[in-house]
């Protein structure tokens, strides 16, 4: 149907080897974000050698992901939401990548994705730090990335060098990753994303004392040094004092009944999103519905203590990803999020990859608190693919230790394509 008989293997091999890496350094880009989605899935359709659909079903992070978007679609027999609207639940549908990318995966290709990531993250990089340095503005206006993406694609990097170097064996290598966590943790410092650099915080601490096994009495010695760093970090960076003496403002304003505030509009919108869900604590209020039950309450609840707020900033999302699902779909979406999050530790678990996993579901979960981070376009669609080529790695890793199968895999080992040809043949290969 897609004329791909046609390609000689040669031929298709390099047309998905492009799709994944041009997917994988290009999805920073906002532009061509939609094009490369479907180069993807084209791709996928056309390699013979990719898993099928009932191979990868049988994985608990694609079962979650399905799950999950299923139900939100499902929640929409009970929404009243208008077709207008940014309609931000869309997003979720985002989490799908994670099916054809895992399925293109294989030893050949791994290499150059890696690079590809690796290549497309220095890149956004050092063009968040000249706008930093140069521009003096947050995030980077040319990839139409705000200043809470930069601050989180900080993070991502920071906590995933810190635990790389955890894992790391040799002492340079080991120090040369300690090294870039703490500049990329700096350069975080210099964002204003106050709740993504929390985030990073804690997920730096429970990485560092799950892998070191630290005692009570060594977590306290080793909290002082911790500290100290913070404080540099923070002292040196006019972001940081300037965000506290905004938060300071905001509380005063908020002691004054004043909403219309960073802190102030993120209460708001958490206390409206809990009276929401205990309105409709099972089902919620149907997919859609959060930015339009924030503007109808607001006029009344608490006297409509709230009500100017929509003027104040249009309501987009709860700040929050458990606010948010549980606003949309209660209970029922509020387990498949929890199943989506057991399902993607439980990936990285069963391939001996436990402390990477610690790392990616407590960041997950710790940004999830004052934003909602699973709807930002990048950020989780970056960690899918790590999560896929972590897989993949360790899988290929086993199978060339002769330990075929224990991963848990579910892709048999390709051959190289003449080996391949041999096999064929019905020659030893």
């Amino acid at each position: 149907m897609l004329g791909h008989q046609h390609l000689i293997p040669h031929q298709r091999e390099m047309l998905i080897r492009v799709a994944l890496v041009s997917f994988a350094a290009g999805l920073w880009f906002s532009v061509l974000y939609s094009f490369l989605i479907i180069f993807l899935v084209l791709a996928w359709l056309i390699d013979d050698r990719a898993a099928t659909f009932r191979q990868l079903i049988a994985e608990p992070l694609v079962q979650a992901i399905f799950a999950l978007c299923a139900i939100l679609l499902l929640g929409l027999l009970w929404s009243e939401a208008p077709l207008e609207g940014r309609h931000k639940w869309t997003k979720y549908f985002l989490l799908l990548i994670y099916v054809p990318f895992l399925a293109l995966l294989n030893r050949q290709r791994l290499p150059w994705v890696i690079g590809a990531v690796f290549a497309g993250y220095c890149l956004v990089l050092f063009t968040g730090l000249y706008e930093w340095r140069v521009e003096n503005r947050q995030g980077i206006p040319a990839f139409n990335m705000s200043y809470l993406t930069f601050s989180a694609m900080l993070g991502v990097g920071c906590v995933l060098a810190c635990c790389f170097a955890c894992f790391c064996r040799n002492t340079i290598v080991r120090l040369c990753l300690a090294v870039c966590t703490l500049v990329l943790l700096y350069l975080q410092f210099h964002q204003s994303a106050r709740g993504f650099l929390l985030a990073t915080l804690l997920t730096l601490m429970i990485v560092l004392t799950v892998h070191f096994r630290i005692a009570l009495r060594m977590l306290a010695a080793a909290v002082v040094p911790i500290l100290l760093v913070i404080l540099l970090f923070a002292y040196t960076s006019p972001v940081i004092q300037e965000r506290l003496d905004q938060a300071e403002a905001d509380i005063t304003r908020m002691q004054q009944g004043y909403f219309n505030s960073s802190i102030g509009y993120r209460i708001a919108l958490w206390d409206v999103g809990l009276y929401g869900i205990a309105q409709k604590p099972l089902l919620g209020q149907g997919t859609g519905m959060p930015e339009q039950f924030f503007d109808q309450t607001v006029v009344y609840y608490k006297q409509g203590l709230y009500r100017d707020l929509p003027a104040f900033q249009k309501t987009s999302h709860y700040h929050n990803d458990w606010i948010e699902i549980g606003m949309q779909l209660g209970v029922l979406g509020l387990g498949s999020f929890l199943f989506l999050l057991w399902a993607w530790f439980q990936t990285f678990k069963k391939n001996g990859l436990t402390l990477p996993g610690i790392c990616v579901i407590s960041f997950i979960v710790l940004s999830g608190l004052t934003e909602t981070f699973l709807i930002f376009g990048r950020l989780p669609v970056l960690l899918l693919v790590l999560t896929a080529i972590a897989v993949c790695w360790r899988r290929e890793a086993l199978d060339n230790s002769g330990v075929t199968g224990a991963a848990g895999g579910w892709v048999k080992s390709k051959p190289d394509s003449g080996i391949e040809e041999t096999i064929k043949g019905g020659k030893n290969g």
